[in-house]
């Protein structure tokens, strides 16, 4: 399939650069799979679009401040000469984590990427946290361990000394508001570099009307990476390999995913991340000859799903508005299908519906 398949035209006002004061405040488009039709709806009425007997599964990722800024602090064990001293000790690195690898070590970007070569160290804040840069990978990734000089650990100053890594298209730095409102409010395990912005939606008001529908749901885990943001190089969907990202989905979850399925109940993935894991899981219990629909445990998702992939479980999807040539764009397309999913946005460019992170969201089913 040629990426060109996957664009759309967007006028730049449209991406949401804030949310609105109130997280279910935002509009939703609602797109019928088999004929195409799709209304115009707020997301207060989320509760009120459920049949009544689905399934939710909630991506609970909570998002660290994954960027941090440091200082050139030369390299281990072999101190830089005076000529190059004042360069490393003045020379400003940007570090955006992207996978951890263990409490002490991380994947990570880098820039200047360049100059950053391997037992090069950073210093951040007053010097109580370093990282040596360990080894260099694809993509212009490092592998960094951090180390700690006082008695907090690691992630503690990444909480303190860290920025929210809000996406590229938003162009402002992030303020302390970031915080709580790039985040669900059913986020509890962090790891994740991005929201799963389908969630951001979701206000504890909304939740209780849910639950007091009757409708059940459950969560997993799938901690964002560049998985889903790396962007498709090449003309050609086949062309690409995704970067794997990691999830977890708890035997509960597996056990009722399988009981949905069992009863004849839809499962509505709330997000993008949630298809991937869910998928994944099916597609690794179809492989191992298992009798259970997903399989429960850790695993790497690295699976690119494109117009044509055969959904094993999920049913309906609510996601936000992807950009053009991405991998979201084309899972969403899979799902809905790729004319019905672009005809639905021209119609929201026209009607002037907020796009990406902070923007207005889709009901596909």
């Amino acid at each position: 399939m040629r990426l060109d398949e996957l664009d759309y035209r967007l006028p730049r006002k449209q991406i949401a650069q804030r949310p609105l004061d109130r997280r279910d405040a935002s509009r939703l488009l609602f797109l019928d799979r088999s004929s195409g039709v799709f209304e115009d709806r707020l997301f207060t009425e989320f509760p009120t679009l459920l049949r009544g007997d689905e399934l939710l599964v909630f991506n609970n990722a909570r998002v660290i401040p994954a960027r941090l800024f440091g200082r050139r602090a030369g390299v281990h064990a072999q101190p830089p000469s005076r000529a190059t001293r004042a360069e490393h000790l003045t020379g400003k690195v940007e570090i955006f984590l992207t996978r951890e690898i263990d409490s002490k070590t991380w994947e990570a970007l880098v820039r200047p990427g360049r100059k950053m070569q391997v037992g090069e160290r950073v210093l951040f804040g007053e010097g109580e946290l370093e990282a040596e840069v360990l080894s260099r990978g694809r993509l212009g990734l490092r592998t960094l361990r951090f180390i700690s000089h006082d008695r907090s650990n690691i992630s503690s100053h990444f909480e303190r000394l860290g920025h929210v890594p809000l996406p590229p298209y938003i162009e402002r730095a992030d303020e302390t508001s970031d915080r709580e409102r790039y985040q669900t409010v059913f986020a509890k395990r962090p790891g994740a570099i991005a929201a799963p912005t389908a969630g951001l939606h979701f206000s504890p008001e909304i939740l209780e009307k849910i639950r007091a529908c009757g409708v059940e749901h459950c969560e997993l885990t799938l901690h964002v990476g560049l998985g889903t943001f790396q962007p498709i190089h090449g003309e050609t969907l086949e062309s690409h390999v995704m970067h794997a990202e990691s999830y977890e989905i708890p035997a509960q979850t597996a056990d009722r995913v399988q009981a949905a399925r069992d009863a004849g109940r839809a499962i509505l993935a709330i997000g993008t991340t949630v298809v991937r894991a869910l998928e994944d899981a099916a597609r690794r219990a179809a492989e191992s000859g298992s009798s259970n629909l997903v399989l429960a445990g850790k695993a790497e998702a690295q699976l690119f799903i494109v117009p044509g992939f055969r959904f094993r479980v999920v049913e309906g999807l609510l996601t936000n508005f992807h950009l053009p040539r991405s991998t979201l764009l084309a899972l969403v397309c899979a799902f809905g299908g790729r004319e019905h999913v672009l005809a639905a946005y021209k119609h929201g460019v026209e009607a002037g519906y907020r796009f990406y992170s902070y923007g207005d969201c889709m009901l596909v089913r």
